[in-house]
Parts: C-alpha cells; structure tokens; sequence
C-alpha cells in the first residue's frame, strides 16, 4: 500500500475471460467493520469505473488494520466507483467526502445509501470531482486523509491528478493509494509523486499482487 486504481481501457468480450465474471455480477459482497456489505456493480452501464476492483478490497483490509487513525478525521476518496472504500473508512469513524465524475453519482449514493446505517449517514457527501477542475470548491489543505484504490490509468490525468492531491493535502495529510502495478506509465507516476510527497510502501498483498 502507497496505497492508487487502474482502470485499463481494453476491448472486452463478456464470458471471454472467465477470471472477470465477477464483475459481471450485478453485486459483490464483503464483510468489513462488522458488517456485511452489499455492493451494486454495473459493469455494462458504467463500465471499469463501477466495479471492485482488488485494490479496493486491499485499500479496505488495510484500513481495517487499524494502523491509520480514522475516528473523527477528515477524509476524501478520489475516483470513488462504487464507493467501497469509502463506505469503509465512514464505518471505521472517518467524516468522508466520497467524489467521482457526474455520470457515477446517483450509482454511488445509492450504494452508500444501502450500506450505510441511518446514523452514519451524516458522516458521508458524496460529491463530483474531476481531477484539476473547480478544486476551489474544496479546502486547500483540509483533509486528514486522501484514499484512492485503482485511481492512476491513463497518462493524461496524472498531472491533474497530482495537482488535486496537492491542493487537497497539508503538510500532515495521508495519502493512501492501493494499486497493481501493471506499466511503466504505473512507476513513471510513482516516480512523480516521489518528487512532490514523501511516498513510502507500507502493506503489499501478494496473494492479489496489489501494493
């Protein structure tokens, strides 16, 4: 875990590869802050973005470790899907801002709204962010914590990307991005952050090769 999402835009053939059928299904199931969660997934509607990913599954164990404090932070999640990571951390005590681009809101508030206890619904906004654009309607600064799981895919927005962080992180911000490393576009990005933040390795879940 330097812990980010990688959403490969390939050709797909349904039932082509037998190992994706999962994100076939209509939802994915999990167990995470003593609750069993019900995640909807449409693949066919939103493509890779409304799926879970394993860097999510990852991102939320490693939450769930308990070596990030999450009680009463302030949290954002980037480039949200279906919104997983941050129905976690939200369950685990964090105040989250769960953003992604427009197309996916109603898909992502339905899916916070489902698994999300009346009481703990407060604790979650879920709002648009496109990377680089209209970031004055966040808090320069104003997070404890940026989550992302599968987040850096394509080379364009890695320099949007970084400019988000930037404005979203103080100088005691942690990020959190969970990946697969599949390209070298993957190590050019990690070597772009590495100029901009201090960025250090600190879970790899070998079993599903997420990092």
């Amino acid at each position: 875990v330097f812990l980010f999402r990688s959403m490969a835009l390939v050709p797909y053939v349904e039932d082509s590869l037998p190992g994706l059928s999962k994100l076939h299904s209509p939802t994915a199931t999990f167990h995470f802050a003593d609750r069993d969660l019900r995640v909807a997934q449409d693949w066919r509607k939103l493509g890779v973005a409304a799926v879970v990913w394993d860097a999510a599954v990852v991102l939320c164990m490693y939450l769930e470790l308990g070596k990030v404090e999450l009680k009463g932070k302030e949290a954002i999640e980037l480039g949200a899907g279906t919104g997983l990571v941050g129905i976690v951390a939200a369950l685990l005590g964090a105040k989250v801002t769960i953003t992604d681009r427009q197309p996916a809101l109603d898909f992502l508030s339905a899916n916070v709204k489902a698994n999300l206890p009346p009481d703990s619904q407060g604790s979650v906004v879920v709002s648009e962010l496109t990377w680089g654009d209209g970031l004055q309607r966040y808090p320069a600064g104003g997070f404890d914590l940026v989550l992302g799981a599968d987040i850096v895919y394509l080379e364009d927005t890695f320099e949007p990307l970084l400019r988000t962080l930037e404005h979203l992180c103080s100088d005691s911000t942690v990020v959190l991005l969970a990946c697969k490393i599949r390209y070298k576009r993957d190590t050019d990005f990690l070597s772009m952050l590495k100029q901009r933040f201090a960025v250090e390795e600190v879970h790899y879940d070998k079993e599903r090769d997420i990092h």
